[in-house]
This record gives structure tokens, C-alpha cells and sequence, in this order.
């Protein structure tokens, strides 16, 4: 399976992104991966272990005649983002991830690619394995559960690991540095609410929002892209004052850091009430693809004759959850003044679901502002208190602070200019890169994120640019290659 992958160059990298493909490793199940990078560590005769919390550390020598380069930490994450289509039919736990070409981009069939990390992770491998690339001391550190928690960053311990330069390889613009990312913040939120019986004479319905883009709720959060969630409680809200809906179950969206893609209720309407809310569906959706045209050319909002359900959701909580959910802020807050197109705060209404007589409701904060994060934070939840919700705000993370005056930098900004004839853009990213919090536990650290152009991740359309994976490559061999001295 994926034999494509053996025709793309540079093959030093390609062979073990194939590998991890077949390797199941969404987040919180990554054993298996684990396993996998703790055998290749070994298999090479390498120093390899694995850290309380899950991380892989393996250590390889300087090459004769560079013992005396700094040391450098190649840094990445084995987990992926485990996001299909509607319509496919994948488990995550178990499948393989099946790829394609298309033009010059590398996709997946459905379902998230796993580029994100995976290429940074390939190429850390083909570094390990190699003979003939000229480096200092180098350790890979392939972290663990960054998608939902960064769980492997919060708990790598001091003192374990010996470099002092760390290129992380999990940015997806070719031809960019990053010196800076945000810190983030999830909302867990909960409603409870009891189920009452249904009166006679009901029409029931399931309400779907489809046919968004979603992506990344740090990277794409800035193209106006629509939250299903938002859509669907903008048309509960309106559903619920003129047509007397009732709601029975909810399931909108799903991981904190995806914009939310598809949301799905069941609801009622008193039976002389069901001609009108097909219609009111019909004109909302209208009213949605005009608004959003230009992001969103494929939005579906449709609706369905159902069977009844056996309760519905009280109305007092109804209304709690719908005006709640309707008010919660939701994309970017605030722009950088710093730093022209970059986003400082934003907030990702993530999901939206009911579970056994509870509403849990999750977002994701996040800012390269920590007072701007914290602000946002009591805001959100002085939205959800004042409706009754209980609230706990959970897995903080500090932003990444830029330094410009780092050797690093002025190191790859030559090295680049060296191999492509122009210097590469300096930036910040408004997503949460392991690098803040790895910068706390080694505050030493010189440090730049780095990578091939990846668009869409963390949604079924992630894709890879073939051509920018050789370019990155040749940038990391030619980077080690050039190190500074201790």
C-alpha cells in the first residue's frame, strides 16, 4: 500500500513518512507508533528510550570531524489529527492512512494525511539513519499527544535532554522561519438538564450543517471559514421563538483545534409547524451561502423527516444552552500590532454535543498575548456562568516569545540564502508549536520552527507539496551541516 511514495524524492525522507502511514497514531493512541520509533532508534544502534509521559528520545553521534558543533534537537510529534469525511468509512485506531497524488500535492483518501507531523518526524528519521550527511551531535525528540494537549511537551523533564539549538520541523510554510507561536487554553464546559417526556401531535427532524471546510483553528482561523456549531445555534435560536423547537440531541463538530465542519440535531415542531422550519431551513441556507460565498462555496444545511424521539431536553435548559452557545465568541478577536496579518487572540467553538443528560460544550483559546488569553478566557466563561454552565478552564500553555537576535536564525537566514538566492521570511504563527512550552523546561534553548508547505491540516483536504518536502530536506541537511561551533 502507498507504493507512491517510493517514486517521490528525497526518498531518504519519503520511505518513512510511508511507514508512518501505516502506522495507526491519532492522538491518545499512539502506542503503536511509539513502539515503531523506539525499535528504529534500537535497530540502528542508536541510544533510544522512552520518558514517562510517551516521548522518544534517540541520540546520535557527531560525524567525525564535528564533534565540536552544538548540539542540535530535531523536534517533532508522532501523533495525527484523526479527521474523515462523512462518507468514509475509517478507523483510525486500526487503517492505514490511504494517499494520492494530485498535481503536485500529496492527500490522503478522506481522511487527514498525517503531515502534519509526520513529515518533520520522516525527516528526523532520515537524519538518524543516514551515513553520509555531515552533523554535530544530534537528538531526536518525537514528542507525544501534541494535537490534544501536548501532553509529551508539559511533562518532558529537565536535564534529559544535551543539545542547545532546537529545530522544530512542525511549521508548514517552505520558505519561512518562525520564531514565535501563541499559547492556548481549552474551555470544557457543561450543562445538565433534564429530559422530559414529549407532548402529542410532534413532527421530528435531524438539522445537518455540511459541506464546510473546517481546518486548523490556529493557521485558518483567519480565512473566515464558517463553525457549523455557530450555524446551527443561529438557526436554533430563530427556530426555536417562531416555530416552538424543541431539541433532542445535538452532536456539532468535534476535536478543540479543528474548526468545526459539520453539525447535526434532532428536533421537534408541533406537526402544523413542519412545512414552516423546512421552509425556514431552506432559507437559511440561502441566507449562509450568500454570506459566505467566498470561503464556503460547498455549505449544505439540510433537513429530514425522523422518527420521534423518546425525550426531549427541558426547556428552561434549551434555552440556557441555545443563547449561550449563540453568544459565545467565536474566531478572531483581535489582530497583532506587531506583526501585519498575523491573528493575536482568537477563540474556536469546537463542539457541541449532548451526553447522557449533560451538554458538553469545548473550545480553544488561543493568543500569542497571555494577558489577551486570560481576558478571553473570563469573557468566555462569564458567558457560560451567567447561563448556568459550569465551567473549568484546563491545559494552559505559554506562548512562544520571538527572539530576534537569535544565532540560530541569523544561521538558517544564511544558510537558505545560500541555497535558494533570497532570504527567508521571519515569522510568527498563531498556533500552539511545542516550542513555548519546551523553551520553559530548557530556557537555553535557541530555537526556530521550520517546514514543507502543508495546507488544510487537521481536516480531510490536508495536503503535502511534494517540491517543498525536497526543499526542506536539502535546507535541514544543509543547516546540520553548517552548525555553529560549541
Amino acid at each position: 500500500m502507498n507504493e507512491i511514495l517510493n517514486q517521490l524524492q528525497p526518498q531518504a525522507v519519503w520511505k518513512h513518512f510511508r511507514s508512518l502511514t501505516l502506522i495507526p497514531r491519532p492522538s491518545k493512541s499512539e502506542e503503536k507508533i511509539r513502539e515503531f520509533m523506539v525499535g528504529f532508534g534500537k535497530g540502528l544502534g542508536l541510544e533510544t528510550f522512552m520518558d514517562e509521559v510517551g516521548n522518544v528520545i534517540i541520540r546520535k553521534p557527531a560525524t567525525k570531524g564535528m564533534e565540536n558543533r552544538r548540539g542540535v534537537v530535531l523536534q517533532g510529534h508522532l501523533d495525527m489529527v484523526p479527521q474523515a469525511n462523512s462518507d468514509k468509512k475509517h478507523d483510525f485506531t486500526t487503517d492505514p492512512i490511504e494517499v494520492m497524488l494530485d498535481g503536485e500535492w500529496l492527500k490522503a483518501n478522506g481522511t487527514t494525511l498525517g503531515a502534519d507531523n509526520g513529515i518533520g518526524v520522516a525527516a528526523a528519521m532520515a537524519i538518524l539513519e543516514s551515513t553520509d550527511i555531515a552533523h554535530g551531535p544530534v537528538e531526536a525528540l518525537f514528542t507525544a499527544d501534541e494535537e490534544t494537549g501536548m501532553t509529551g511537551a508539559f511533562g518532558l523533564k529537565p536535564n534529559v535532554l544535551q543539545g542547545d539549538i532546537l529545530l522544530n520541523m512542525d511549521s508548514e510554510d517552505e520558505g519561512e522561519l518562525y520564531v514565535g507561536c501563541a499559547g492556548g487554553i481549552d474551555a470544557n464546559i457543561t450543562f445538565g438538564y433534564s429530559e422530559e417526556a414529549l407532548p402529542g401531535n410532534l413532527a421530528a427532524f435531524k438539522l445537518v450543517v455540511s459541506g464546510l471546510k473546517g481546518g486548523h483553528s490556529g493557521m485558518d482561523i483567519v480565512l473566515g471559514r464558517g463553525n457549523a456549531n455557530k450555524l446551527l445555534f443561529r438557526f436554533l435560536k430563530h427556530a426555536a421563538q417562531e416555530h416552538r423547537l424543541r431539541v433532542a440531541d445535538i452532536q456539532g463538530g468535534g476535536l478543540r483545534n479543528a474548526i468545526p465542519r459539520e453539525a447535526v440535531a434532532v428536533v421537534t415542531v408541533p406537526a402544523s409547524e413542519a412545512e414552516k422550519l423546512t421552509e425556514c431551513v431552506k432559507r437559511f441556507e440561502s441566507v449562509y451561502k450568500a454570506e459566505l460565498s467566498a470561503t464556503e462555496p460547498s455549505l449544505q444545511f439540510g433537513v429530514a423527516p425522523v422518527e420521534l424521539p423518546a425525550s426531549l431536553m427541558d426547556t428552561a435548559a434549551q434555552w440556557s444552552v441555545i443563547n449561550a452557545v449563540y453568544a459565545c465568541p467565536n474566531g478572531v478577536i483581535r489582530m497583532s500590532d506587531s506583526m501585519p496579518g498575523l491573528v493575536e487572540t482568537s477563540n474556536n467553538l469546537a463542539s457541541v454535543k449532548t451526553v447522557n443528560g449533560e451538554v458538553k460544550v469545548s473550545c480553544l483559546m488561543r493568543s500569542s498575548v497571555d494577558s489577551a488569553k486570560e481576558d478571553l478566557a473570563a469573557m468566555l466563561s462569564s458567558v457560560f456562568e451567567l447561563a448556568g454552565a459550569e465551567v473549568e478552564l484546563t491545559g494552559g500553555y505559554p506562548g512562544w516569545k520571538p527572539n530576534m537576535a537569535s544565532p540560530i536564525l541569523k544561521k538558517m537566514q544564511s544558510v537558505y540564502e545560500g541555497l535558494y538566492g533570497k532570504i527567508p521570511e521571519i515569522k510568527a504563527i498563531h498556533a500552539g508549536l511545542e516550542c513555548g512550552l519546551l523553551g520553559g523546561v530548557y530556557p537555553n534553548w535557541d530555537m526556530i520552527s521550520f517546514g514543507p508547505t502543508i495546507r488544510s491540516p487537521h481536516s480531510p483536504d490536508e495536503r503535502v507539496n511534494v517540491a517543498t518536502v525536497q526543499k526542506f530536506w536539502d535546507f535541514l541537511v544543509a543547516t546540520l551541516q553548517d552548525i555553529p561551533l560549541k
